[in-house]
């Protein structure tokens, strides 16, 4: 399952676009089944491991704040989803003909595994946000006692068929309108973004054009969307993650939620605490979906707090 290769020449081998000031990390590459992830591998490999896992349109730098106050005393790893930020970026309609690889929450769910399994994390505080949470999480439901803690922000892992906000979204999304503004108008990064702030001034302009360079060209917008029609189209996925709950509740569980949030809001927050009565939650106003982007020294403190506490016995 994939195989390590040398971090690429540093920083000639950046894109020209990033900002490094910003983002002063040194990108490693993962040869992943699908093609290749980029990744953040920062602070003294004996310390703690911390597993940043990021949603659409996001990637690595969604975390960069954080990464910073973790890596002083935590190994923090943090990588871009195959398709988002500095990993490959496959179109799902190749010239070549070729099968493109699957983007669904599922598809990133086994590559994730297999830079976990490849860097052999163990002890991991598992921090999941937005599609990070459907992606993320099987790492903590497959018994294999890789995570021990975990960290949700304003995610979630249960079938949306019955939500009717989510339907007429993914009405949208699979119509030739959807289809436009998410290929041609690179509606997620560009709109969408922006629009799931608390408050919109802490995007500044800077780094929005972060989100959107990954995302130039036409043929490079092929993930996003893939999650965009996932939100209801990877229902069993999702299905089969909550049948399983009952693995995460023998888990220390954070939970950090952004209260602003247009899109997962007060309901979501409460499924998680019905689910889960014992886990530690902290609700953080004003703030909206982007909690490492609106509340990185709150969240960094939570994950810190949560990487202190002991293991319990392994989901399973």
């Amino acid at each position: 399952t994939g195989g390590m290769d040398n971090p690429p020449s540093f920083p000639a081998a950046l894109p020209p676009w990033l900002d490094r000031q910003a983002y002063p990390f040194a990108p490693r590459g993962f040869a992943s089944s699908g093609g290749r992830l980029s990744y953040l591998d920062e602070g003294p490999r004996g310390a703690p491991a911390v597993l940043l896992v990021h949603g659409t349109p996001s990637w690595s730098f969604e975390w960069r704040q954080v990464v910073t106050a973790l890596r002083v005393a935590h190994r923090v790893i943090a990588p871009d989803h195959l398709g988002f930020g500095l990993s490959d970026k496959p179109d799902d309609r190749p010239a070549d003909g070729r099968a493109a690889p699957a983007l669904g929450p599922a598809d990133h769910a086994a590559r994730l595994r297999e830079l976990v399994e490849a860097l052999d994390l163990r002890d991991v505080t598992l921090v999941v946000h937005d599609f990070g949470g459907p992606i993320g999480l099987p790492l903590a439901l497959d018994g294999a006692g890789r995570v021990a803690r975990v960290v949700v922000a304003n995610t979630w892992m249960w079938p949306n068929a019955g939500d009717p906000a989510v339907r007429r979204i993914d009405r949208v999304v699979r119509s030739r309108l959807g289809r436009f503004l998410y290929r041609w108008l690179n509606l997620s990064p560009r709109v969408l973004l922006p629009a799931a702030f608390g408050d919109r001034k802490l995007l500044t302009k800077a780094a929005h054009r972060q989100y959107l360079a990954p995302f130039a060209r036409r043929s490079e917008r092929a993930a996003p969307y893939a999650l965009a029609r996932a939100l209801l189209g990877a229902d069993g996925h999702y299905a089969a993650l909550w049948s399983r709950r009952e693995a995460l509740g023998r888990l220390p569980l954070t939970i950090a939620w952004g209260e602003r949030d247009p899109a997962l809001g007060e309901r979501h927050l409460q499924r998680w605490l019905e689910a889960f009565p014992a886990a530690r939650h902290e609700r953080l106003p004003g703030c909206g979906h982007f909690v490492a982007e609106e509340r990185p020294a709150e969240l960094a403190r939570l994950i810190a707090e949560a990487a202190a506490r002991p293991a319990l016995r392994s989901a399973g």
